[in-house]
């Protein structure tokens, strides 16, 4: 309308695109008043007379229409659980709307959130959390709002968990080691192998699909699991010892090799390993008592009924470990022996002596033992 005049009528312009000029769509409306159901940029002005006298053009007004459009937020990836410090993507899509002449807005605003279809967020923290939305404009046409999606993340960093069936690998086979990530998805693995007490853990394999790594060398084993990009990655698992056995089978001797043993002796049981190298070796018997050594000698000191049995030995050198050996049997003579003395005379001759006539013989001993 023009104020404080009459006699006006009045032209309406619509620019139904942000490149395209202004257009003439009505002409002479008397009435000052035009409906509208599209959007665009409208502006008016009046003329009366004839010749037609025009007021100057209006400011102009932008429309804008809301299309029967809905927009979905999206998590990519679609995580179940999003841990803190994890780098996330949030899109908007829209289903039938075309592709990359909509510019977006996203609730809640902030000075980083963007006016594309993604919203990512590097490093999510607790303050992340919350409800997110949003919507599209193209041209003069406007999208509703999309339902809110909310950000949970969970702020304790997750542990790779390593299970193993086995801890010994058979000679010749070989053991399966699992890693998984409990309640959540996405992940690749990463696996470290310590081959010696004295060396640190090396990574050995990487991005790893499936979680599973069969091994047939001994070592010390840990696993972490990776996701997203940049990656985020998991606590490493605790560690698992794995041992590998060798062709190499002790057997266990007696020292002194006597082939009676009465109780109160003392014999030492000794495991042998052939070809087997000697001082790095450490040993295990059966049975384990308190008293059972880590050394390759296994001393019983004044032997008793108690002691006897069979005893086996196995040995270990960093993580190889060998079969366990024949078992020994130890038996011993509950009676103590009794040295028997014989002569062949009681009657020392004249001028003769003891030494010269007789023989003492000493029965049931071996003649070792003093």
């Amino acid at each position: 309308m023009v104020l404080n005049s009459a006699g006006w009528k009045f032209d309406w312009f619509r620019q139904e695109s942000v490149s395209s000029p202004a257009k003439l769509i009505r002409t002479n409306e008397p009435d000052g008043v035009l409906r509208v159901s599209e959007g665009g940029v409208y502006s008016c002005r009046g003329g009366r007379g004839d010749p037609a006298f025009y007021t100057e053009t209006s400011t102009e007004v932008t429309i804008l229409e809301t299309v029967s459009i809905k927009p979905t937020v999206t998590l990519q990836p679609n995580w179940s659980e999003i841990f803190r410090g994890e780098t996330v993507t949030l899109r908007c899509e829209i289903q039938g709307g075309g592709g990359a002449q909509w510019t977006y807005e996203w609730y809640p605003a902030t000075r980083n959130s963007p006016s594309s279809s993604e919203y990512r967020i590097n490093s999510v923290s607790e303050s992340d959390s919350g409800d997110y939305s949003c919507m599209a404009r193209r041209g003069y046409q406007i999208t509703g709002w999309s339902d809110a999606f909310r950000l949970t993340l969970r702020s304790d960093k997750p542990r790779a968990s390593l299970t193993v069936d086995k801890t010994v690998i058979p000679a010749g086979g070989s053991v399966a080691l699992r890693c998984s990530v409990s309640s959540s998805a996405g992940w690749k693995f990463d696996w470290f192998r310590q081959e010696s007490v004295s060396s640190p853990a090396q990574l050995i394999r990487t991005n790893e699909p499936d979680g599973v790594l069969r091994v047939s060398e001994g070592g010390v084993y840990s696993c972490r699991g990776g996701r997203g990009d940049p990656a985020f990655y998991t606590q490493t698992s605790t560690e698992v010892t794995i041992q590998k056995t060798v062709s190499i089978k002790p057997t266990v001797t007696l020292q002194p090799n006597w082939s009676e043993i009465f109780r109160g002796e003392t014999v030492t049981l000794r495991c042998e390993i052939q070809g087997g190298g000697g001082a790095q070796w450490t040993y295990e018997w059966y049975p384990a008592t308190r008293n059972s050594p880590s050394s390759s000698e296994y001393r019983i000191n004044s032997v008793s009924e108690s002691d006897s049995g069979d005893y086996s030995c196995m040995a270990r050198r960093g993580y190889q470990i060998t079969g366990w050996s024949d078992a020994f049997r130890l038996t011993l003579r509950s009676d103590k022996p009794r040295a028997s003395l014989t002569v062949d005379k009681t009657v020392i001759p004249a001028g003769g002596s003891f030494c010269d006539h007789y023989t003492f013989v000493i029965y049931n001993k071996s003649p070792d033992r003093q």
